[in-house]
């Protein structure tokens, strides 16, 4: 997945403003303690990322 789709995704789910915000700012321990932009500055794929968010956030499965 590239970023382009990921942060598409996370504006179409979240909205563009919290998007931001829940990437910056929410710490999940399945990405190892990180937020969404910490796991990807790491190394994680978009796609792992997108996964524990949505396991995380409950998104709904045509979102996915």
């Amino acid at each position: 997945m590239r970023l382009t789709v990921f942060w598409e995704r996370m504006a179409d789910h979240f909205g563009p403003g919290y998007a931001e915000m829940f990437a910056r700012d929410h710490v999940m321990s399945q990405l190892g303690g990180r937020t969404v932009h910490e796991a990807l500055a790491a190394g994680w794929e978009a796609k792992d990322v997108w996964r524990v968010v949505c396991a995380v956030m409950d998104v709904p499965q045509d979102k996915r």
